[in-house]
């Protein structure tokens, strides 16, 4: 990986657009994993049991999930930072804006639920605090977060394997890390680690499920 040292932020994020811009329709056509799906379905029982109704997903892609979430009675409002995937969260019926996650333009305490899968491990470790932060204050007192990252290890940069043009950049946290960015903010219910690709990448994948704590 190329590191980060050189890169400026918002090259990232332009490179991000570009990339994800291009892929909506491969993205939409693409076969979910069933550990995605359980994870989905997991999030959603807790949702439906602490009767939640309002649910924001950052980095939505093509909407896949929040329509699920939609189909599922849940009042959805979806971001990406790609134009062409939240023109076709639109397409959809679905509530899209275009954001930053870093920079959410939401009133303070709009949402029950935050839903994120893969989408804040594209940002640079020095910007991971920033989205926490703005995330937590969109919560409404002892609202729900899932997270979903791939990691397991101290790394970050521009994949130079990515299957992607322009190349995206990850960033990978080791679990304990990763938790102690994630209990800084929020009371952590579970965390779990997943296995995904039978090892080959080094990495796995880390499912969070936290609560906005009573300040």
């Amino acid at each position: 990986m190329i590191g980060v040292q050189s890169i400026m932020f918002d090259e990232v994020k332009n490179s991000l657009r570009e990339a994800y811009d291009q892929k909506v329709e491969q993205r939409e056509q693409r076969t979910i994993q069933p550990w995605k799906l359980e994870e989905r379905s997991r999030f959603l029982t807790l949702l439906e049991q602490e009767e939640r109704k309002t649910v924001l997903e950052i980095g939505a892609g093509t909407g896949i999930d929040s329509s699920y979430f939609q189909s599922q009675g849940f009042d959805v409002t979806c971001v990406d930072l790609s134009t062409e995937m939240v023109k076709m969260c639109q397409k959809k019926g679905l509530t899209a804006y275009v954001m930053d996650v870093c920079n959410l333009c939401f009133a303070p305490a709009s949402f029950d639920a935050v839903y994120s899968l893969n989408c804040l491990l594209h940002l640079p470790k020095a910007e991971f605090p920033i989205a926490l932060d703005g995330i937590n204050a969109l919560l409404k007192p002892d609202g729900l977060l899932y997270l979903g990252l791939y990691g397991g290890r101290d790394q970050e940069g521009i994949w130079k394997d990515d299957a992607y043009e322009p190349k995206r950049f990850f960033s990978f946290q080791t679990d304990s890390e990763l938790q102690k960015q994630l209990r800084r903010v929020f009371d952590l219910v579970s965390f779990r680690q997943l296995p995904f690709d039978g090892g080959k990448s080094g990495l796995h994948f880390q499912s969070a499920i936290l609560r906005r704590r009573d300040e």
